[in-house]
């Protein structure tokens, strides 16, 4: 059978830096395909070089035994290959139907005057389109009020309208729900039924072992191995990412957080409406503590909210016994508030801005007097903050927007952690990094608690949660469970999907 995609040999280098080395890949019609590697062995690299968006200095790529078109002809690739992208790329100031047919509007129907565009056909295009997916979105709402997975399907089905039978899938789930990644493999396992070849990148390896038939793993740049994921067990298909055996790792144990230890955090009936309400809670110094449950729970609201980043209908915030002002971030921090936000693209990088730059951010008037920053003394400090975190840079000066998506998260991680917070918040820390970042990032974690600090780590990831000293499960915007640290996978996920809050268990 002819593959629907061959790379073969592919290599790329920017400068001094081998992106890739001899890659190779191989798509067979009509399946869903892996790429996994850790943050930096050329994903996205590869990605670019199968988009058409980087020609490559060396190799053959494919598509249905035909030779890809060349680099300038963008209209060509759009016929062969779509990505859906991590970072969504819709434009939120445009209506769903122009996000649709973005620059390809005639295709919609017959044109109107030119240079006018048939704005009725385009809208009765689009609504064709949405109703091939079920999808129940007005084709003239403007894209921005579209939730996360109304968006992603938006840009699903722009792909596929373009024609392409080959569809890129890069961190899919990174900001859905248990729930809307199910309902995405459903579609997924539809489209590949209908003869569309798809390409899955995730960090999450269930998820492959859920939806794939074949995985390809990278490392170092370079191709490992590609093999059916029938058979292959978690922690072979690990130790090919890493190059390291992994089989028994398990999260360090801690002793109990004494029962006086004073409270870093504490949250009195905090209430934001249509998100959550009458929450409790107090976090002691020292303290790891969780939070978790569906995306309808409202846990990132009451997050943002004890960081300042919204303000709260009722109730109050007190660090250290200390009031803090709702709804104000300098207010926060001030406070003794650190914060890993959801989202590190938009609310947590500065990605013109070097690595020096954005680690030390809070702190400059540290670093100079009369609050001059001295750049010298700001690389010293950044170079300490690479070191503690193993952040992976060639200089404290290189663009944080060079830096890959593990690594970036430890900056911001350094950032939040600069200014030495009572109490540190963090927002799905673990979201897009590889598994060893993932090991990296929640050490890091529990370095912070086990030198005093007090923790509020809100995740969707089971493994995100295994160390916490407890966890707080979040049901329809109230909390629902408290588990103790030694709780059950199946005891989590009932909490979380509300069975124990429907039976009333306490």
């Amino acid at each position: 059978m002819t593959p629907a995609v061959e790379a073969t040999g592919i290599s790329k280098r920017f400068g001094a830096t081998v992106a890739l080395a001899d890659a190779q890949i191989s798509i067979a019609p009509g399946s869903t395909h892996a790429l996994v590697g850790r943050n930096g062995a050329g994903k996205s690299t590869l990605v670019s070089v199968l988009t058409g968006l980087q020609r490559p200095d060396g190799g053959t790529l494919h598509f249905d035994g035909r030779p890809a078109p060349p680099t300038a002809d963008r209209r060509q690739w759009r016929q062969r290959v779509a990505c859906v992208y991590q970072k969504s790329i819709v434009i939120p100031e445009l209506s769903v139907a122009e996000n649709l047919f973005l620059n390809r509007h005639e295709e919609a129907g017959p044109r109107g005057r030119a240079p006018w565009i048939n704005w009725r056909g385009l809208r009765r295009a689009a609504a064709d389109l949405l109703d091939e997916f079920e999808l129940a979105v007005d084709p003239a709402r403007p894209a921005g009020e579209l939730d996360v997975e109304q968006q992603q399907l938006v840009e699903i089905a722009r792909a596929l309208s373009t024609g392409a039978r080959f569809i890129i899938l890069d961190e899919p789930t990174a900001r859905l729900d248990a729930n809307a990644i199910e309902r995405l493999f459903q579609r997924m396992r539809a489209l590949s039924a209908a003869g569309v070849t798809l390409l899955f990148i995730s960090h999450h390896l269930h998820e492959v072992f859920d939806v794939c038939d074949t995985v390809t793993v990278m490392r170092d740049a370079r191709w490992v191995l590609t093999r059916p994921v029938a058979g292959l067990s978690r922690e072979a298909l690990v130790d090919a990412m890493t190059g390291e055996a992994t089989a028994g790792m398990a999260p360090a144990a801690r002793p109990p957080v004494p029962a006086d230890a004073p409270v870093a955090l504490e949250v009195r009936d905090l209430g934001l409406a249509g998100s959550y309400s009458g929450v409790r809670l107090a976090v002691r110094s020292g303290e790891l503590v969780g939070v978790t449950g569906s995306g309808s729970s409202g846990k990132v609201a009451f997050a943002e909210t004890v960081a300042g980043l919204r303000r709260a209908d009722t109730g109050e915030i007190r660090v250290r016994d200390r009031a803090v002002r709702p709804g104000d971030v300098p207010a926060a921090w001030a406070a003794g508030i650190g914060l890993v936000p959801q989202d590190r693209h938009r609310e947590g990088l500065v990605p013109l801005l070097s690595v020096a730059e954005n680690a030390t951010m809070p702190i400059g008037d540290r670093l100079g007097p009369a609050s001059v920053i001295l750049p010298a003394r700001r690389d010293k400090v950044a170079a300490d903050m690479i070191a503690r975190y193993d952040i992976k840079t060639s200089d404290p000066g290189e663009p944080v927007s060079n830096l890959s998506g593990g690594n970036a998260q430890k900056v911001v991680l350094a950032r939040a952690l600069s200014t030495g917070p009572d109490v540190l918040v963090l927002i799905s820390p673990t979201t897009g990094v590889d598994v060893r970042s993932k090991e990296t990032l929640l050490d890091a974690v529990l370095d912070v608690a086990t030198s005093g600090t007090g923790v509020l780590l809100v995740s969707d990831e089971l493994d995100d949660l295994r160390s916490c000293d407890r966890v707080l499960v979040m049901y329809h915007g109230e909390v629902s469970r408290e588990l103790d640290r030694g709780w059950d996978d199946a005891e989590m996920v009932a909490a979380i999907e509300g069975l124990a809050a429907e039976e009333g268990t306490p």
